[in-house]
Order: C-alpha cells, then sequence, then structure tokens
C-alpha cells in the first residue's frame, strides 16, 4: 500500500528547511512512499523584528539544527523576503519535471548561501542551475503564468485543509504541524496502513512557523 504525504512547506521558515532531512531518511528506506511537496508562504501579520528573529535562532533554530546534524545560516537579507514568486515559480519546476531539484536549491540557496529568493534575478538563477530554461522561467514569473494555480492550491490548503502552519505533513489521514523525527513519520505511516476509519486528526508538534511567527 503506497501511502501519500502532502508537506506544506515556507521556502524561507527554518523549519520546513530542517524537516525535509528526516523526510529523505524515511525515502531512502521505503520505496512505497508518495511525497508532494506544496509550497505555501505564510501571510506574516506580526513579522519578526532583526533582534527578536535572532533571538529565534540562537534559543531555537541552532540548537536544534546542531542536535540534528544540520547546517544552516540566518539569512542576511532585509527586508526578510515573501516567497511568493518563488512558490509560483514552482509550479514551473514541477511542470518540467524538477519539482524536488527546485525545493532544495531555493532552500538551500536561502539557508546556506543567504541569497534573496524574493528577487526575480536570483530566482531565475537558481532555476537555471537546475537545468531549467532561463527565458521561459523568468518569463513565467515576470507574467505571473501560474498566479492562478497557486492561489487555488493556498485556497485548499486553508480551506479543505485547515492548513495553519507551516511545516504540516499530511500522512493519510493525520495531520501533523512541526519537525517530526525519521521514526516519528515512520509511526505515523504504519498507523495509516492499519484500517480504521478515514477521519482526518491533527497533531500538532514540534516547531513551526505561522502567522504571527516562529516557535
Amino acid at each position: 500500500m503506497t501511502v501519500k504525504i502532502s508537506v506544506y512547506s515556507d521556502y524561507v521558515c527554518p523549519f520546513c528547511f530542517l524537516a525535509k532531512q528526516p523526510l529523505y531518511e524515511v525515502l531512502k528506506e521505503k520505496d512505497d512512499i508518495n511525497i508532494e511537496w506544496i509550497p505555501l508562504e505564510q501571510p506574516m501579520q506580526s513579522p519578526l523584528y532583526p533582534e527578536d528573529r535572532l533571538q529565534l535562532w540562537r534559543e531555537i533554530v541552532y540548537p536544534l539544527a546542531q542536535k540534528m546534524g544540520v547546517s544552516i545560516i540566518l539569512p542576511n537579507v532585509q527586508p526578510y523576503p515573501s516567497s511568493r514568486l518563488a512558490s509560483e515559480g514552482y509550479y514551473f519546476a514541477r511542470e518540467n519535471g524538477k519539482a524536488d531539484e527546485y525545493n532544495d536549491r531555493l532552500m538551500h540557496a536561502f539557508f546556506g548561501e543567504q541569497q534573496n529568493i524574493g528577487q526575480i534575478n536570483v530566482l531565475t538563477r537558481l532555476a537555471a542551475d537546475i537545468g531549467l530554461d532561463k527565458q521561459a522561467y523568468r518569463e513565467a514569473l515576470e507574467q505571473r503564468l501560474y498566479k492562478n494555480i497557486h492561489n487555488k492550491a493556498l485556497h485548499d490548503a486553508y480551506n479543505e485543509t485547515g492548513v495553519t502552519r507551516t511545516p504540516l505533513l499530511v500522512i493519510g489521514c493525520t495531520k501533523v504541524a512541526g519537525i517530526q523525527s525519521k521514526e516519528e513519520i515512520e509511526c505515523l505511516i504504519e498507523q495509516e496502513r492499519k484500517p480504521k476509519k478515514k477521519k482526518i486528526s491533527l497533531l500538532m508538534s514540534g516547531q513551526s512557523c505561522g502567522p504571527n511567527g516562529c516557535q
């Protein structure tokens, strides 16, 4: 039985970046898992001031990354970019068979290289890095060719799936917010394989980001 995992994530959410590792570890050992990545930029109603963001990283992000063995850098990008255009560009990458490569390249560019992924010039260069047509990608962003597709995905995420924070994993009929360990993901997968009523439940655990900030 193939289990589908939908992952709602934001390219500028540090916990989304960290959440990739345990998912990839599960994928290495299981070939009956289907993962769908869904970009979802958070409408930050209470954006963090630089000093607050630094405190968050010192107290939570860096210690967690060290524990997980993941290299991550607080991007020195001001103002903190929106991931709207990056998210629209995802659908171009998916249409051209580069969805996973696109996600990895953008997140590493932001959290590993401190590149401003809110700028079209930067996004276009990163798309070319993974073999996408540079000119076609740029035109897609400038003309907002995937705006409606992305808006529909956002509408479904908020109103049908009930996404309020990222990262959020939907594993079968279970929603779980925040970073999950490899063992926790495997446990949820095995639970999904068992016969049960198909009712979606929400489990809140792990660090995540929402409209009012990250925690």
